[in-house]
């Protein structure tokens, strides 16, 4: 019998499992793919064909348009229909017009992606509501305060009372609000002196957290979160799923001759990448890392600083590098540099047919049943 939300959060009945999904636009149905590739190995592994990833994993977390993937599985949706849903987005939601082209107005109007959400989510679920079937994480931030939120659905938590009375898809709605692309969306909340206040809320993936994993290891651990589970290599297995890496690189001379507004966009993206590769080296370095990846030519794929770190969770990381060279090497597509800069919009559902192509090709070289060690066994 699957456990129930209580069992999945309590800190006496463990190991624990969690699983991290990356923020990325309409680049989502990558991460799909690797959703669905452990989908299958866990029910193979389980004998059982209906089994749904909120009845292994213990705490599901995600930014942006991972918060997606992260509140349906949460709610018990199978990935082929998340993957319906992400096609429907693609067809409803990223529409933009001439007159909008996140300058002077957001590019996409929010109406249609409300709409999607409430459908399949529900519109009255609460985030701490009985149809959510395990624990969630959705990670935004409040702009207002310049304060990175992440709402979860702890009971123990110190904010419980008013995050876990949030409209769930209100809450996802404001983590995919991208700057730009979609218009901030308000909550109100409570204020410190016990007044309500509104805030306004966008996308996650402006804090340093598009990628969640860090933030879910702080999340589950920390005092302060509520959940306070055991840490170690035995007691927390930390599962994380990207949405595409791609870089843009320029020349001195254009970087010089940039327009001041681009050269600032251009700036707050390179942030980001920092952020995430940032992130991705802690996390290498703090845990039982069983997917190194290559950080830079420094610290390179950080295998002795794993093997030598405190150990806090057994960590795996799969991703996709939108590269010619990695592409090409990994799953056999050949794709010019212009071709994939044209790939990784992720605006763009023209797109959804190749990312989930390449997703389920990495999928097939990535996700491994080691990745999930007999000690994560559900019981």
């Amino acid at each position: 019998m699957p456990k129930t939300k209580q069992q999945h959060l309590d800190r006496a009945l463990g190991p624990k499992r969690i699983l991290a999904l990356d923020g990325g636009g309409i680049r989502g149905i990558l991460t799909l793919e690797y959703v669905s590739a452990i989908e299958a190995m866990l029910r193979k592994r389980f004998g059982n064909s209906d089994l749904l990833l909120c009845d292994y994993f213990d705490l599901i977390g995600g930014t942006s348009t991972g918060s997606i993937i992260a509140a349906g599985l949460a709610c018990g949706m199978t990935a082929d229909a998340l993957k319906q849903l992400y096609r429907g987005i693609g067809t409803d939601v990223f529409q933009g017009s001439f007159w909008r082209r996140g300058l002077l107005a957001p590019k996409f109007k929010s109406d249609a992606l409300q709409h999607a959400l409430d459908a399949q989510l529900g519109a009255d679920t609460s985030l701490g509501g009985d149809r959510i079937r395990t624990g969630l994480m959705i990670m935004t931030k409040r702009l207002d305060t310049g304060s990175p939120w992440p709402l979860h659905n702890h009971p123990d938590a110190p904010f419980a009372r008013q995050d876990g009375g949030l409209r769930l898809t209100q809450v996802v709605r404001a983590s995919t609000a991208a700057p730009t692309y979609f218009s901030p969306q308000e909550i109100t909340i409570s204020s410190r002196s016990g007044s309500t206040v509104s805030g306004a809320f966008v996308d996650g993936g402006v804090s340093p957290f598009n990628d969640p994993a860090l933030q879910l290891l702080m999340l589950a651990s920390l005092h302060g979160h509520g959940f306070r589970w055991p840490i170690g290599r035995d007691n927390l297995l930390l599962i994380s799923a990207g949405t595409g890496v791609f870089k843009s690189t320029f020349s001195t001379e254009e970087i010089v001759h940039m327009p001041a507004a681009e050269q600032g966009l251009r700036s707050l993206q390179s942030l980001m990448d920092d952020c995430g590769r940032h992130n991705h080296g802690m996390l290498q370095w703090l845990t039982n890392c069983l997917t190194p990846w290559s950080i830079d030519r420094a610290v390179e794929d950080m295998v002795a600083d794993s093997r030598g770190g405190p150990q806090l969770a057994t960590y795996a990381r799969y991703n996709v590098l939108l590269e010619t060279t990695w592409l090409k090497k990994t799953v056999a597509i050949d794709r010019t540099p212009d071709a994939l800069a044209k790939i990784a919009a992720m605006d763009d559902p023209n797109n959804m047919d190749e990312l989930a192509e390449i997703g389920r090709l990495a999928a097939v070289r990535q996700v491994k049943p080691e990745h999930f060690p007999s000690a994560f066994d559900l019981t």
